[in-house]
């Protein structure tokens, strides 16, 4: 009973503290606005269109109505769907110029918690609290929060704690370590592509080193299945994403200025714009590895070996990787190069870095040097280097304007059907326009519905030709003309849908639907489900026998 009341304490006491580290992080914002960083207005697009998808009846959204001024594209089907919910659920419950601060202040209170879980089972509780505070508000959040604005990768900061305070029960509990290792890289998968591609790694990394310690690589055969099974509780989004990427311009995302060979520390482009960036995030990544690097040094006598050297594995792991002689791996590795940035990294180097300064540094006014080194370190790149961008009430007024309006956004380039350029489209042009084939091109079009997933029309004419589309065309746009399904083609390089019709009066309903492999991939799921949940039966079992 004393341990749990001690236990209730620390969270009391800690919840309060993060969540106030968290609300200090986003008070620059009533100050100088809203950090406008590289992804901000791709999330706060993104948000305002699943509030639309949602007040629609669409639970989940397929297609991002306004992109590309209108002509949409297939977003929601490759981007996970964890932090447009929660941004959308945001903007249901507050007032739009408030969505981004409650979103940030949200999840890095969710994070810091996170690690307090991880850091309170080494640690006594006002050195937990120190390690949840620094990560919280460490400085590569900082670098998202004020220059990136990366929210998915953000909100994938809760779980990489939650990772190793899993991985770390991987030596002892084994086999029974599958199932909740499984279900935090499904949510990984579910939150941020780039995030879960270096959580499986990580998983990799700790599985290798338990297993050489052990002198038994049954640790291996665990890790790799607790991998297949987060996969396939995943399978519902990746299934879609991985089949369909051959339908988009899926190459757009290694593009010049994205591609791991331009983004290692210190790297230099053509690009003044991305070198300093590059220039700040080097500061910040160089900054952090010298941090953990020593200490590290200092806590290497510590009485916590197993977490010693597991966070000494996976620090040099992660600080090699952000350096230019290791692009053979990036290239040639497992969809390592999805990663992109090099810097990325950062992400999980921050735990090892929390964990490390609250070990080390037993004296408060140490922490507290440490803090405001690290603070500094943000602030000198904020003045010498590159500021943050900042928008104001009025501009988020104007990005919800201009979708509800029909103006829309100029989109995300990758996720276009291939072979369309979208900067050759009218953003002018009707909604549908009718082309005839005989001497005239007159018709009476009739807008009835235009919603983001379903799109009905009424054209009478007095010759055959097309209706074409403000719509890209992509497979899993199904048209009926009269309630009998047609054809549809695509417009040359523009790739807009045309309807054929015959002359008279016609009726033209375009849906969106499920594909078969959002089917299978749902089916994938269920099964996943079920054996998460067999394992954790089987789990509960063992734990409650005799021994």
């Amino acid at each position: 009973m004393g341990v749990q009341h001690d236990l209730r304490s620390s969270w009391r006491l800690a919840l309060p503290v993060v969540s106030l580290t968290a609300l200090i992080v986003v008070l620059p914002f009533f100050h100088y606005g809203i950090p406008s960083g590289h992804d901000f207005e791709f999330h706060m697009n993104s948000w305002i269109d699943v509030v639309d998808h949602w007040k629609q009846g669409v639970i989940y959204p397929h297609w991002n109505a306004m992109a590309h001024y209108g002509y949409g594209e297939a977003r929601f089907i490759f981007y996970p769907p964890l932090s447009w919910a929660l941004g959308g659920l945001l903007g249901l419950l507050l007032p739009w110029k408030l969505v981004p601060a409650a979103y940030i202040w949200t999840v890095l209170t969710l994070a810091g918690c996170s690690m307090f879980a991880l850091s309170r089972r080494y640690l006594p509780g006002s050195a937990a609290i120190w390690a949840a505070a620094f990560y919280a508000a460490n400085p590569y959040h900082l670098v998202i929060v004020y220059w990136r604005s990366a929210f998915a990768e953000l909100l994938a900061a809760v779980w990489v704690p939650l990772l190793v305070f899993l991985v770390l029960d991987l030596d002892d509990r084994e086999s029974r370590a599958i199932a909740p290792l499984g279900l935090i890289l499904a949510v990984g998968w579910f939150t941020n592509l780039p995030s879960a591609v270096m959580m499986n790694y990580s998983l990799a990394v700790f599985a290798l080193c338990i297993a050489a310690w052990r002198k038994s690589w049954m640790v291996l055969v665990y890790a790799g299945a607790a991998s297949l099974l987060g996969a396939a509780l995943a399978g519902s989004y990746l299934l879609p994403a991985f089949h369909e990427q051959s339908w988009v311009n899926i190459g757009q995302v290694l593009a010049p200025g994205v591609s791991p060979q331009e983004n290692f520390l210190f790297a230099f482009t053509d690009d003044l714009d991305h070198n300093r960036f590059n220039l700040l995030v080097s500061i910040v990544a160089a900054f952090e590895i010298l941090v953990a690097g020593g200490l590290l040094f200092v806590i290497r006598r510590s009485d916590q070996r197993k977490l010693w050297r597991l966070m000494l594995a996976w620090s040099s792991v992660m600080a090699v990787l952000m350096f230019k002689p290791t692009l053979p791996l990036w290239m040639h590795l497992p969809e390592l190069r999805f990663v992109q940035f090099p810097w990325r990294w950062l992400l999980c180097l921050n735990v090892p870095v929390a964990i490390g300064f609250a070990l080390a540094m037993r004296r408060w006014w140490l922490r507290a040097l440490v803090s405001t080194a690290a603070v500094c370190v943000v602030l000198v790149g904020w003045h010498a280097v590159q500021a943050p961008w900042w928008d104001s009430a009025d501009d988020i007024q104007e990005m919800l304007d201009n979708q509800h309006d029909g103006i829309g956004n100029e989109g995300i380039d990758e996720y276009v059907p291939a072979g369309v350029d979208p900067y050759e489209v009218d953003q002018q042009a009707s909604l549908a326009k009718f082309v005839g084939e005989g001497t005239t091109n007159k018709a009476q079009i009739s807008v009835l519905d235009w919603r983001a997933e379903f799109k009905s029309v009424t054209v009478r004419s007095d010759s055959s030709g097309a209706v074409v589309m403000r719509l890209f065309n992509y497979p899993l746009w199904h048209a009926t003309v009269n309630g009998r399904e047609v054809r549809t083609e695509s417009t040359e390089t523009t790739g807009q849908m045309s309807v054929p019709l015959d002359a008279g009066n016609s009726q033209i309903q375009i849906a969106f639907r499920m594909g078969s492999d959002r089917k299978l991939g749902i089916s994938l799921s269920l099964v996943g489900i079920f054996v998460l949940l067999l394992l954790f039966a089987i789990s509960k079992r063992l734990r409650l026998s005799p021994a």
